[in-house]
């Protein structure tokens, strides 16, 4: 007869196995953890960007953003407070020199030019009239004097009579020394007259000269109300495609707001933004490379916004080809201004794992198929080039990509295709 086990030796028996079975769990999951450990991730070499480090020179950029926009363009606005009574054009199309583009109500500026050619008509009449008055009143001191010299000429020649008379005992000395005074007073009278007529024509000339300069100031009024009257028409400064206009006839516009805006789409230049930090960076001459629809233009800083605005300060790139078929208006641009120049350093190709200056994590090649992460520290770079300051050597190769999402992994198996 069988003998019954004792429940506690089948406690003590079951408990035994489920020590054995998680422990032989537990070393076979620590087993399969380090196989795991021990095997690199693979990466698709498609996937990378590959550099190598060499020596050599770098130009130093710094980066910026840009726009593609007419090298050249006028902005038209209204030469008075008015309405828009026609558009006679379209935003986008294509324009001559003169062309009228919309037309204003100027009913009020034909009524104002009317009163000033009345004005002007006016004040030519008066100086007329001033220049005959002065005329008459210069002939009459002239005639005048005139008479006081066939005066003057009689005088002298009785007071000469008188003293011949005198001398012979035909005289007396009373009739010499009165034909004296009667000479002398008559010398006086001309004298004055002729003061009065240097004065008289100094006076002429003065009054005549502000009616000129009341006539000439009417020339001007009339001259740019007759200008306003012509812009009223709104014509195309230039020849050039109609990039923007005024579409609502009726709108009211105030005088000096814009109205159209014609471009020449024939040659281009760049509008750059670069952070206000950064600007110090940036001068006037300086090169910048232009990269653009997968293009490089290069051009030069031709001028700078003194004043940054919401952190940003602007400039202008003079393009050395402005009619380059890969320039769009609009298109944006990414720019590098050159700011200096190193003349040998350890450096890589330019690819997305570089973001500024600082420490990278970046996998550098073991063989063939290996990489292995190392810490370097980059500097200053360009567009084509980043300088390693520490971490690499002439030679070693490098994986010039982002690579962010290996950024826990300390090595890595490359797939070749």
């Amino acid at each position: 007869m069988d003998k019954a086990i004792d429940k506690n030796e089948i406690r003590r028996f079951r408990r035994r196995r489920l020590l054995l079975w998680g422990g032989i769990a537990i070393v076979a999951t620590v087993a399969v953890a380090g196989m795991m450990a021990g095997i690199a991730p693979t990466v698709d070499g498609r996937d990378i960007t590959v550099g190598t480090a060499d020596s050599g020179p770098l130009e130093i950029t710094v980066a910026a953003t840009g726009r593609v926009v007419p090298a050249y363009e006028e902005i038209i606005t209204s030469p008075v407070d008015s309405r828009v009574l026609k558009v006679y054009a379209e935003s986008g199309d294509t324009v001559k020199a003169g062309t009228a583009l919309l037309q204003l109500d100027l009913e009020q500026e034909l009524t104002e030019l009317g009163k000033l050619q009345d004005a002007h008509t006016m004040q030519q009449q008066e100086l007329r009239q001033l220049q005959l008055s002065n005329m008459t009143a210069i002939s009459d001191l002239e005639m005048q004097i005139k008479v006081s010299e066939m005066n003057v000429n009689r005088l002298r020649i009785e007071v000469e009579n008188e003293r011949r008379l005198d001398s012979i005992g035909s005289g007396t000395g009373d009739r010499v020394r009165q034909a004296e005074t009667s000479y002398k007073a008559g010398v006086l009278e001309l004298e004055q007259l002729r003061t009065r007529l240097r004065n008289e024509r100094q006076r002429a000339a003065a009054s005549e000269q502000g009616r000129r300069l009341g006539v000439s100031s009417s020339d001007r009024d009339i001259a740019l109300m007759s200008k306003t009257l012509r812009q009223g028409g709104i014509p195309a400064p230039l020849d050039g495609v109609l990039t923007f206009i005024v579409t609502d006839p009726g709108k009211r516009v105030a005088a000096g707001e814009k109205v159209a805006v014609v471009s020449d789409l024939s040659s281009f230049k760049i509008l750059g933004e670069i952070p206000e930090g950064s600007s110090d960076r940036i001068g006037v001459g300086d090169r910048v490379s232009v990269r653009i629809n997968g293009a490089r233009l290069d051009g030069t800083v031709a001028n700078i916004t003194p004043q940054a605005r919401q952190g940003v300060v602007s400039f202008v790139v003079r393009l050395d080809n402005p009619r380059d078929r890969n320039l769009r208006s609009g298109s944006r641009a990414e720019l590098r201004v050159s700011f200096g120049y190193k003349s040998s350093v350890v450096r890589v190709p330019n690819g997305s794992f570089y973001h500024g200056a600082g420490e990278y994590k970046v996998f550098v090649f073991d063989g063939d198929d290996r990489l292995r992460r190392r810490t370097v520290h980059a500097g200053d770079c360009n567009s084509d080039y980043v300088e390693i300051t520490e971490g690499l050597k002439p030679g070693d190769r490098l994986v010039v990509s982002d690579m962010e999402h290996y950024k826990t992994k300390d090595k890595l198996k490359i797939k070749w295709q």
